[in-house]
């Protein structure tokens, strides 16, 4: 999706995050190349620390969505504040399988 509609991710970006669309584009790929890493049993460790370092590197997206308040007429706050916590659940999982 990152790369079919990278305004929607564009959108949630952080304005103070420089290169937003160059961001999302990256991010698109490292999630890509990551899903593909898990694949293979020799760089599975390396893809699972990855995933969790985006994980914790989306978390600036998530508080950013809480905070600006133009998000809240769109998504509900509950909901924002679920897809926050959800991060961390998200992190566990993966550091499960190391």
């Amino acid at each position: 999706m990152h790369f079919i509609k990278p305004k929607a991710f564009l959108s949630v970006m952080p304005r103070y995050i420089p290169t937003g669309l160059q961001m999302v584009y990256a991010s698109g790929l490292a999630e890509i190349s990551l899903g593909v890493a898990l694949c293979f049993e020799a760089t599975r460790t390396y893809a699972i620390w990855g995933i969790i370092a985006m994980l914790i590197i989306f978390l600036v997206v998530h508080w950013y969505m809480i905070v600006d308040k133009k998000f809240h007429e769109k998504f509900p706050k509950p909901v924002l504040w679920f897809r926050f916590f959800l991060q961390f659940g998200l992190m566990y999982w993966a550091y499960f399988y190391l």
